[in-house]
């Protein structure tokens, strides 16, 4: 039974590793651009500028 009491304790560590991994593996592949490009473009669209 210790065995899921420590896991559970550390599973954030885990998942925050996992996402800052999954983060950077996109900016390298250049999802960065690509998202900032919709989130501009969706901000423009709901003030009414483009």
């Amino acid at each position: 039974m210790g065995f899921w009491t420590t896991c559970r304790r550390h599973a954030w560590a885990l998942g925050a590793l996992l996402g800052a991994l999954m983060l950077g593996a996109g900016a390298c592949h250049g999802q960065f651009a690509v998202l900032w490009k919709k989130a501009a473009m969706i901000c423009l669209e709901c003030i009414g500028i483009g």
